[in-house]
C-alpha cells in the first residue's frame, strides 16, 4: 500500500524496545515526544507497546505491527551489540533475509571516516571494529533508510513501520522526518481539540447513555470519561468531555452540557485542551 492510499484515519502506533525501560533503569521519553509530534500535526497516538530484549517477544510484537496496517514507530535495539535484536527480529517477523543496505553502508563508512579525521587517525576499513560497525546497516531486504542528522547512522523503514534508535537526540528528529516526508498529506489542517467539564456527584453508569448518544449523533467525535477519587483540586469527580476536530466538537459539547443539565448533576470548571 502506498502512502497516498492510506486512509485519512490511519492509526499511529509506537513500540519501545529495551530491558532498561521495563526494569526502571531508564524512563521512556519517546511516547510523550511522539504524542507531541503528532499533536502538532493534528493527530494522536492510538496505541503503544513496551517489550524487553527478548527476540521471540520482539518478533511477535513486530509481526503485529506489520500486520496492523498502522503507521508504527519502533524505538531501540537497532545497534550492533549482543543485546540489540530489533533488526534481526524485523527480518524474522517479515520472513525475509537481512542484508547490508547499500545506502546505510555508505553512510556508516562516511561516519567512520569523519570519526577518524576528528581523532587524527587513519581510517582502516578492514579493522575489526570498523567491519563490525557495518552491522548497524544490516536491515531486512527491501528496507529504506531513515536519515540520522546526529551521527549519520541511519534507521530504516519497511512498509509503514519505522525503526529508529533508542537515543532521543537521534530518534526524535528521525521520527519527525518520517512524519513530514512520508505522511505530510495525513496531517490535519484543523487542530485537534478536547473540551470537557468537571462533573461532581455522578456515577459513570448514569452518564453512559448520554455518552452513547453523543457518539451516535456526532460521527468522528470521541467521548471520554476520566474519573478521579483523590484529585488534589477537585476531589472525587469525573472529567467528562469530547474530542476531535473543532467543527465537530462544538455541537457535540453543546449537546453534552445540555444532557448534563437535564440530569441535574453538579458541574465544575470547563476545560479546553
Amino acid at each position: 500500500m502506498s502512502n497516498l492510499q492510506l486512509p485519512e484515519n490511519t492509526a499511529f502506533g509506537l513500540v519501545i524496545v529495551g530491558d532498561e525501560i521495563l526494569s526502571g533503569k531508564r524512563a521512556d521519553k519517546h511516547m510523550p515526544k511522539l504524542i507531541e509530534l503528532l499533536a502538532a500535526r493534528g493527530r494522536q497516538l492510538d496505541w503503544a507497546e513496551y517489550v524487553g530484549d527478548s527476540p521471540d517477544r520482539i518478533t511477535a510484537t513486530l509481526k503485529r505491527a506489520f500486520a496492523s496496517g498502522d503507521i508504527v514507530f519502533s524505538c531501540g535495539g537497532i545497534g550492533a551489540t549482543p543485546d540489540d535484536h530489533t533488526r534481526q527480529c524485523a527480518g524474522r517477523a517479515l520472513g525475509v533475509e537481512i542484508e547490508l543496505q547499500p545506502q546505510a553502508e555508505a553512510l556508516i563508512r562516511e561516519r567512520m571516516q569523519d570519526t577518524a579525521r576528528e581523532q587524527g587517525t587513519t581510517y582502516d576499513p578492514d579493522r575489526a571494529d570498523n567491519v563490525h560497525r557495518l552491522n548497524m546497516g544490516v536491515f531486512p531486504k527491501g528496507a529504506r533508510i531513515i536519515p540520522n542528522p546526529y551521527n549519520k547512522i541511519p534507521g530504516f523503514s519497511v512498509g509503514h513501520v519505522h525503526f529508529v534508535p533508542g537515543f532521543p537526540v537521534m530518534a526524535w528528529p528521525m521520527m519527525e522526518w518520517v512524519l513530514d516526508q512520508q505522511y505530510a498529506h495525513l496531517a490535519r489542517q484543523s487542530a485537534y481539540v478536547e473540551k470537557s467539564v468537571i462533573v461532581f456527584g455522578a456515577m459513570e453508569a448514569a452518564l453512559t447513555p448520554l455518552m452513547e448518544e453523543l457518539e451516535r449523533d456526532h460521527a468522528g467525535v470521541k467521548v471520554f470519561s476520566l474519573p478521579s477519587v483523590d484529585h488534589p483540586q477537585y476531589g472525587r469527580h469525573i472529567d467528562l468531555g469530547v474530542k476531535g476536530e473543532p467543527a465537530r466538537v462544538e455541537p457535540a459539547y453543546a449537546q453534552l452540557l445540555a444532557g448534563l443539565l437535564k440530569l441535574g448533576v453538579k458541574l465544575g470548571p470547563e476545560l479546553v485542551r
